[in-house]
């Protein structure tokens, strides 16, 4: 199995639109409480909302992360669950229209099962 839930959500409050909060708490070690924190502090410099590509991704970057492509070989046939497969080792935020995720070591972590989803790109930390 290539997903494992995951929702640090204090409530346990699904659909309430906090991906990114999820993906940041997974790759960097934290809990939902600071990933939030942290995301807040950027969106509010940044004067964008925390939810925003460009809020999490100035995150990852201020923490080690580097963001790569996806090989554009297949644009409508590669998924997040090919990805697990292609990145057996090391930790990823992945990045699907509308959503993103935690990859870590192979293992898809998320509130929901999005191994179907097509990844646009992703943040490794080098």
């Amino acid at each position: 199995m290539i997903w494992k839930m995951y929702n640090p959500n204090p409530v346990r409050s699904d659909g309430v639109g906090d991906c990114a909060v999820r993906a940041i708490s997974k790759a960097l070690g934290i809990d939902w409480e600071e990933a939030f924190l942290q995301l807040s502090l950027n969106a509010y410099m940044m004067g964008d909302m925390p939810s925003s590509d460009a809020v999490w991704g100035a995150l990852l970057r201020q923490n080690g992360f580097v963001r790569e492509v996806i090989p554009n070989t297949c644009p409508d046939c590669y998924t997040v669950e090919a990805f697990t497969h292609d990145h057996p080792d090391g930790i990823f935020v992945v990045k699907s229209s509308g959503h993103v995720a935690t990859v870590e070591d192979g293992v898809l972590y998320d509130s929901w099962d999005s191994s179907g989803a097509v990844p646009m790109y992703y943040w490794t930390k080098k």
